[in-house]
């Protein structure tokens, strides 16, 4: 049986490099001999300039940027109480100068100016005020600014009774989160990671073993300065710290302001693991055995030289929680959560070996170490690898997989799997044709002949698939739920004993 025909809607969601941050800009990783940073040379020239010269600069910087951020101004403010630590007598420094200091370092990023591609959706925590029939949804989306740097940003919008899709306006002045240190560590948790990075030594032991079973950064510095102090020479433990505090610093929470718009909100690099990238967000709202929910996404931290599997969480998407994944399953990229637990445990697809799908099981959402490989490709469009496109999505049938399989040419397309229910270590069904291919004005772009999504939604009768073509830009594409699952089903015999062999 052939795949299901689909709709493509006329909605694009394009990059649109006016959408700018406005972040720090520090010159101080370069240096001019003999040694002094550009920064602090910078520093330096500002200070120098007259007084009365500072008003007139702050006049003109007003005029050409204050209407592009939100509240410019106090950014300004609080980009030069950052820096006063290198200021000799920033007490002296006159309010004027305290804004222009800000503003020389700061500088405006603009997020998706290269790509903007590999959405997932999730219906929004809100419905009030939505037609019956209707749901308002919350669209992530991959954005690529300069140096290939990815960041993620959020989308809004409404679904109608049929499957009809509005967007709304995305609003102009986007806001970076405040980014603060969790309300505490969990030590096992920590620990385990640490030996996964092969930091578990006596130094660190040692940090550890003066750390409760929860702890705070103030503690974990607190006990890091005991070691410094009153252990062995600097260059012994100079790596053990440096990773430890790297560890505490790739888990953090980042909030926004509540009066901007959900679309003005950007999740921007702020770890070390992610320094080079997040990518490929993929959230879900995860449903707890006593009905309360959670917004869980996975996505990959890229460093400029490793991959890593990171986990996103919020109630509200104002506030959200990142934290590293454990666990010998939690490696590679493409790792998506089950919306609920089976029998008792978190389940989550992965391709932790590259090639093939996975799925993993765990009593924690943090730590992954079960896992069974689940899927290999069979298909000619699917066999240089197979992953996922998402969080699987109950329907009646089983779980629906949405793939992605790669083929010649490197091509890219979108294909669908079918889990049992009760076990989704079975496969039921598996499309043997593509479901989304790049059509013919889809092919070109950053990364040409691709398909991708991070996520789908079902509404009503229809499957909703937004998805980026070819890093060039998000459609949206829709189809019978109830025709994807006949031909999933009609597929099954191939498919479950393929899996079947490969299982075994």
């Amino acid at each position: 049986m052939t795949s299901p025909a689909i709709t493509r809607t006329r909605h694009r969601v394009l990059p649109d490099s006016r959408r700018v941050l406005a972040k720090p800009y520090l010159p101080g990783e370069e240096t001019l001999l003999p040694g002094q940073s550009r920064a602090h040379l910078l520093m330096t020239r500002i200070l120098a300039i007259p007084e009365a010269e500072v008003a007139a600069l702050n006049a003109a910087i007003m005029q050409r940027f204050d209407g592009r951020h939100r509240h410019f101004r106090q950014m300004l403010e609080r980009q030069f109480d950052a820096l006063a630590a290198h200021v000799p007598d920033p007490a002296a420094v006159s309010a004027e100068r305290r804004l222009l200091i800000g503003a020389y370092f700061t500088h405006e990023y603009a997020v998706e100016a290269a790509a903007l591609f590999n959405p997932s959706i999730v219906p929004a925590p809100d419905q009030s005020g939505v037609a019956n029939g209707s749901l308002r949804f919350i669209m992530s989306l991959r954005a690529v600014g300069e140096g290939h740097l990815s960041s993620i940003e959020f989308r809004t919008g409404v679904l109608d009774a049929d499957a009809g899709l509005t967007l709304d306006a995305p609003g102009t002045n986007l806001v970076g989160g405040h980014r603060t240190a969790p309300g505490y560590f969990k030590k096992t948790r920590f620990t385990t990671k640490l030996l996964e990075l092969g930091a578990v030594n006596d130094l660190s032991s040692s940090v550890m073993n003066r750390l409760g079973g929860q702890f705070t950064l103030e503690e974990l510095e607190a006990s890091l300065s005991g070691l410094e102090v009153h252990g062995p020479p600097p260059a012994v433990w100079f790596e053990t710290v440096k990773i430890i505090r790297m560890l505490a610093s790739s888990n953090y929470v980042t909030t926004f302001p509540a009066d901007s718009q959900l679309a003005e909100r950007v999740i921007f690099p702020a770890g070390p693991n992610e320094s080079r990238g997040m990518e490929d967000a993929r959230f879900v709202r995860f449903t707890a055995d006593d009905g309360g929910s959670t917004y869980y996404a996975t996505y990959t931290a890229y460093d400029g030289f490793s991959i890593l599997p990171q986990l996103i969480e919020t109630q509200d998407f104002v506030r959200f929680t990142i934290s590293t994944l454990n666990g010998s399953a939690a490696q590679n990229k493409g790792m998506a959560l089950f919306p609920r637990q089976i029998d008792g445990k978190y389940v989550m697809l992965s391709r932790k070996d590259r090639e093939n799908l996975h799925l993993a099981t765990s009593n924690d959402v943090h730590h992954w170490n079960e896992v069974v490989e689940l899927y290999r490709p069979q298909h000619p469009w699917e066999l240089l690898q197979i992953g996922n496109c998402g969080s699987p999505i109950e329907t009646e049938a089983g779980w629906l997989v949405l793939t992605h399989g790669v083929g010649p040419m490197r091509r890219y397309t979108i294909g669908a799997l079918l889990l049992d229910l009760a076990d989704p270590r079975r496969v039921i069904g598996h499309l043997r044709e593509p479901l989304i291919e790049p059509h013919e004005d889809e092919r070109e772009g950053y990364v040409p002949n691709v398909v991708y999504t991070c996520g789908a939604i079902v509404h009503g009768e229809r499957l909703v698939v937004p998805y980026g073509f070819s890093d060039a830009g998000i459609a949206v594409a829709h189809l019978s739920l109830a025709d994807l699952l006949e031909a999933l089903l009609a597929s099954g015999s191939a498919g479950s004993l393929a899996n079947s062999r490969h299982r075994a």
